[in-house]
C-alpha cells in the first residue's frame, strides 16, 4: 500500500479513501489507514453483500477510527439479481436507520455517506429520502447513467463521483451527464480493481495514480483548464470527507 500511494503522489494525486463492502471489511480497511498517513477509509455493506451475516456493532466500531470518514458502500444494485432485492431493500432500511441513530448517539458519527446506485435510481431516491439523513451528505459513487439519472440525483441534493467510465469513447451518456454536473458537486475516484481509465483502461487493476485521466476528460468535457478542475475536485473532496486542508 505504501508503495501505491507514493506512486500515486508521484503523478499528483495526494491520497485516496479505501471503500468497504462488509461489516469485517470496515475493520480491515480502517485498520490499514490507520497505518498510513494518507490513506482514508469507509464502513458501510455493499448491497451485493445483503446476503452475508452483519455484525452491527463491528460497523460502528469501525467508523469510530479517526481515520473512517464516511459511510458505505450502501444502496441497491438491480444489474444483478443475486443477493435478490428482496434481501438488499431491508438491509438498506436498517443499515440507515443504524447510521441515523448512531449519528444521534454520537455527534464525531455524523459522516457523510457513499452511494452504490446500480439501475435503481427510481427506487433508491425515496428510500434515503426517508432515512431524513442530510441530503447534502450523499454522494452517488460511480456514476455510469444519463442525464435523466444525474437529473434526478442533482434535484435531490446529492453530490456525484465519475470513473475512469466517462474517459471511454463509448460512454455518450454519462458524458452528458457530466456535461450538466455543477463542478462544486463532482468528484472523481477509481472504483479499483475496476474501470481503469483511457489510455490504460486494459491495465488491471486500476490504481489511485490513474485518477487524473478522470480529471482530464471532465476538463474537457466542462472546456475548463485541467489545472482549475484539479484543484475544485480537491477541494470537493477534501470538504465532502472532511480530508486535511495540506493534501
Amino acid at each position: 500500500m505504501a508503495a501505491i500511494l507514493a506512486e500515486a503522489r508521484a503523478h499528483g494525486v495526494h491520497g485516496a479513501i479505501t471503500v468497504s463492502t462488509t461489516t469485517a471489511d470496515a475493520l480491515r480497511t480502517t485498520r490499514l489507514a490507520e497505518q498510513h498517513e494518507h490513506l482514508w477509509a469507509t464502513a458501510g455493506i455493499h448491497p451485493l453483500y445483503a446476503d452475508e451475516p452483519a455484525n452491527w456493532e463491528d460497523l460502528r466500531t469501525a467508523a469510530r477510527s479517526p481515520k473512517c470518514v464516511a459511510w458505505g458502500e450502501l444502496g441497491l444494485d438491480r444489474h444483478y439479481s443475486d443477493p435478490p432485492q428482496s434481501l438488499q431493500l431491508p438491509l438498506l432500511e436498517e443499515q440507515l436507520t443504524h447510521i441515523a441513530q448512531w449519528q444521534r448517539d454520537e455527534p464525531s458519527l455524523a459522516k457523510p455517506i457513499v452511494i452504490h446506485c446500480r439501475e435503481a435510481f427510481d427506487e433508491l431516491l425515496p428510500v434515503l429520502a426517508n432515512s431524513g439523513l442530510p441530503r447534502d451528505r450523499f454522494v452517488f459513487h460511480c456514476f455510469t447513467a444519463g442525464p435523466r439519472e444525474m437529473r434526478l440525483l442533482l434535484d435531490f441534493g446529492a453530490s456525484v463521483s465519475f470513473t475512469g467510465v466517462v474517459t471511454f469513447r463509448n460512454a455518450k451518456e454519462t458524458h452528458e451527464a457530466a456535461r450538466i454536473a455543477p463542478i462544486d458537486r463532482v468528484m472523481v475516484e477509481t472504483d479499483a480493481p475496476f474501470l481503469t481509465p483511457e489510455p490504460h483502461r486494459t491495465v488491471r487493476p486500476n490504481a489511485p495514480r490513474y485518477v487524473v485521466h478522470v480529471a482530464h476528460a471532465l476538463a474537457q468535457l466542462w472546456n475548463l483548464p485541467e489545472a482549475e478542475v484539479r484543484s475544485r475536485l480537491t477541494a470537493n473532496a477534501q470538504k465532502f470527507f472532511g480530508l486535511p486542508a495540506s493534501l
